[in-house]
């Protein structure tokens, strides 16, 4: 009989993060991310609830609400600019550019369009203000070692899905 999430197991899953209006894959994982069950709190508490019970093969889909992680999208992060006041190098969708503001704060910001004249960039999270699913899909359940336990994951990982996330 396989083992089945539980605290103190240690889980491996691949996730993607789907757009509930359009079924677009927005992000997925290119790499299985591993935690020890109830140690580690790399998911948030309503993911975790949901895969208490589950196995190996299992699949499930959580809404997360991006208002929660990302706030209200915020329009006043949208900037236009005239193409000749771009540096070549940025001129690529889905670029990153990091700026500081005048109390040297650092943003991100991510270009989502340009043509010949302008090139616009966006502040917000890519997933701020969608409806997204979290699709989880157990690979690994079994008994984390007492290394495993103490780090909350698996050994010389950090797993972060709100980093990951943050970086859609």
């Amino acid at each position: 009989m396989s083992d089945t999430i539980q605290n103190e197991k240690f889980v491996e899953l691949n996730y993607k993060v789907i757009d509930k209006k359009t079924g677009d894959v927005l992000v997925t994982v290119d790499y299985p991310l591993g935690y020890v069950h109830g140690v580690n709190d790399v998911m948030s508490e309503e993911v975790t609830k949901e895969l208490d019970g589950k196995k190996a093969g299992d699949v499930i889909d959580v809404p997360i609400d991006t208002k929660l992680l990302y706030g209200e999208r915020d329009e006043s992060l949208v900037f236009t600019d005239r193409i000749e006041n771009v540096p070549e190098e940025y001129r690529e969708i889905g670029m990153t550019i990091t700026m500081k503001n005048e109390k040297g704060d650092s943003r991100d910001f991510i270009v989502t369009r340009f043509d010949d004249e302008t090139l616009t960039v966006d502040g917000n999270n890519p997933l701020c203000g969608r409806e997204v699913v979290f699709r989880l899909e157990v690979l690994t359940v079994r008994e984390a070692t007492d290394e495993e336990i103490e780090l909350g994951g698996a050994v010389g990982a950090d797993p972060d899905i709100n980093e990951i996330l943050s970086r859609a």
